[in-house]
């Protein structure tokens, strides 16, 4: 089915509503009985993730009531959620709060994720920072766009190229492989910097301004990337997994590798990302 652009309008909508409903009034105003750990001390949920996911699912069910909804925090209580979407017809899939550490200790680099996939396919791709009360966003063969909340409107583009030792770039250590993170931290000396936001709402941002030269990831948990994947590419970057095979919204693994072009990304993962 076709998604509209007044569909994606109403989704913004829902999403910013939610964020000034029931994220930014608890942003630095949390108690310790708000925040939880999920699987360790660093992957946390706090009562501001599952009341905006709430409200988001709500206004979904009214705005494309034939989708499947898959939120974190959803998948988090109910894992066999996350294995209907490789054969929803439509799916909405969001990430109330990416960049939960963040929130959480009072630091601004946090947002609100969505994307919509169609047959397997993600079609478009929603990030809105509450803070700056503004969302980058693609349809696919549409281009990226930063659309600020007084309806001005920017095509966002990559980056040009730059020789190895020039990049600038975001990579953790945190889902690698153990015993690929000597080397790997290693390698990332060949590049100008790799840093960790802690946060792929805010360096798929970053990198479709043309902010950053290259990111990588090895979790593949689809709200974290559908939609930055997505404003990655009309962005003008080239993203595919590590063995060169395109991103789908059904994979789970096989990392993730993102560049301004092809001849960077196979330099990186020839050079830098060698596992």
């Amino acid at each position: 089915m076709p998604i509209t652009s007044e569909t994606l309008d109403a989704i913004a909508g829902l999403m910013r509503h939610a964020a000034r409903q029931e994220i930014l009034p608890r942003f630095r105003n949390l108690d310790a009985a708000d925040v939880a750990e999920k699987t360790e001390a660093s992957d946390l949920v706090t009562i501001a993730d599952t009341a905006a996911e709430r409200v988001i699912k709500a206004g979904i069910a009214e705005i494309l009531p034939e989708a499947l909804f898959i939120g974190e925090e959803g998948v988090a209580a109910d894992p066999e959620l996350l294995l209907k979407l490789k054969d929803a017809k439509v799916a909405v899939v969001v990430d109330p709060i990416d960049g939960t550490f963040n929130f959480a200790h009072g630091i601004s680099g946090f947002g609100v994720m969505a994307a919509v996939v169609v047959n397997g396919e993600t079609v478009a791709g929603l990030i809105y920072d509450p803070l700056g009360d503004d969302f980058m966003m693609a349809e696919k063969g549409g281009g990226a766009w930063l659309k600020r909340a007084n309806g001005a409107a920017r095509k966002m583009t990559v980056a040009a190229p730059v020789n190895l030792e020039e990049m600038l770039g975001a990579a953790s250590v945190a889902f690698m492989p153990k015993e690929n993170r000597a080397t790997l931290l290693a390698n990332t000396a060949k590049v100008r910097y790799a840093a960790s936001y802690r946060c792929a709402a805010v360096e798929y941002r970053a990198f479709a301004a043309g902010g950053l030269h290259f990111f990588t990831y090895f979790k593949l948990m689809p709200w974290d990337h559908l939609a930055g994947v997505l404003i990655g590419q009309e962005a003008g970057g080239y993203i595919a997994r590590y063995d060169g095979s395109p991103y789908l919204p059904s994979h789970l693994d096989g990392g993730l590798l993102g560049a301004t072009d092809k001849d960077s990304w196979m330099e990186l993962k020839e050079k830098v990302f060698t596992l």
